[in-house]
């Protein structure tokens, strides 16, 4: 109940219903370890949270940018609720410090994983709208995304690299660009992949990232950048 109290008052935030927020701040390895307490984890409130926050974030976007078409809204709503994004947010909040770890998870810097972080400001998110509805959400997240938004923007950060390349290289080629997984470093809960883009027979660039995804990602911006210096 003390770190409930401490957390409620992190985020400014009244709980009505604190056995929910319990629930969404305990990961699934805190009950792996402590059998038969009669705890639940967080994974169903994550998965409502993660519906919450797309509707939540996708008005936010559909009443501030009045002229901007679905295929934007939709690039920029994906850059707002994408793993690290949310997990930034969770950090905002000093949320790891809050979340209930089997003792090998934490002791293996769980506390600070992205994923762990995203889900558990997910399943947060989804306790809020149970707790106290959809516009208390709304008041939550609108101060995190505002800012954010202003760096997406500044740098471009929600464009498709992926298609973007593709869209070059079959005008310059009549070509689709192909990605090999080039392996990954580091330990299991923290791997780096590497991922390359070839246009026919032409390595076009290699990019790393958390992911498959964000390292293919990584490899269309680099071919992009190289095909403007053309």
């Amino acid at each position: 109940m003390k770190d409930l109290l401490q957390f409620e008052t992190k985020i400014g935030l009244h709980i009505n219903d604190y056995e929910l927020f319990s629930r969404a701040l305990t990961h699934s390895s805190h009950l792996n370890e402590n059998a038969g307490v009669g705890a639940q984890d967080n994974e169903r409130l994550e998965f409502l949270g993660d519906a919450v926050l797309d509707f939540v974030v996708g008005d936010y976007l559909f009443r501030r940018f009045r002229a901007v078409d679905e295929g934007e809204l939709t690039s920029l709503r994906a850059a707002l609720v994408k793993t690290p994004t949310l997990a930034d947010f969770a950090r905002s909040w000093e949320l790891g410090s809050f979340l209930r770890l089997g003792q090998g998870e934490a002791d293996s810097g769980g506390r600070n994983r992205t994923p762990i972080l995203c889900a558990a400001f997910e399943a947060v998110m989804g306790a809020v709208y149970l707790d106290q509805g959809v516009e208390r959400v709304r008041e939550l997240i609108v101060p995190l995304l505002e800012p954010t938004l202003d760096v997406i923007l500044a740098g471009n950060l929600h464009k498709d690299s992926k298609s973007e390349f593709q869209v070059w290289a079959q005008a310059e080629y009549n070509i689709t660009p192909h990605y090999v997984d080039n392996g990954a470093l580091g330990p299991d809960h923290e791997k780096t992949f590497i991922v390359q883009v070839w246009v026919g027979e032409q390595l076009w660039g290699e990019g790393r990232g958390t992911s498959k995804r964000v390292a293919a990602q990584a490899a269309a911006k680099m071919g992009l950048k190289k095909a403007k210096s053309r």
